[in-house]
């Protein structure tokens, strides 16, 4: 998405019912913006069992930090 010009990344979290969550716009889209959304989301709203993440490896790497590695999976498209 484009704000004044500039590219910036949308992040989202939604839950199974399509209720929104969490959003947040950030300049980057890399393993410590991934991070600081992961936690402040979990921060606000608990652990859940099951992320679902668009094909971004910084998913992964910050996933695994937040100790999630399991219950994390893509979505299709």
């Amino acid at each position: 998405m484009k704000i004044n010009g500039e590219r910036r990344d949308l992040w989202r979290a939604v839950d199974p019912d399509g209720e929104m969550l969490a959003i947040s716009v950030t300049k980057n889209r890399d393993k410590n913006e991934a991070l600081k959304f992961f936690r402040k989301t979990m921060r606000n709203h608990g652990r859940t069992e099951e992320i679902v993440t668009d094909k971004l490896r910084s998913y992964g790497v910050a996933l695994k930090e937040v100790h999630i590695a399991r219950g994390r999976r893509r979505a299709d498209g």
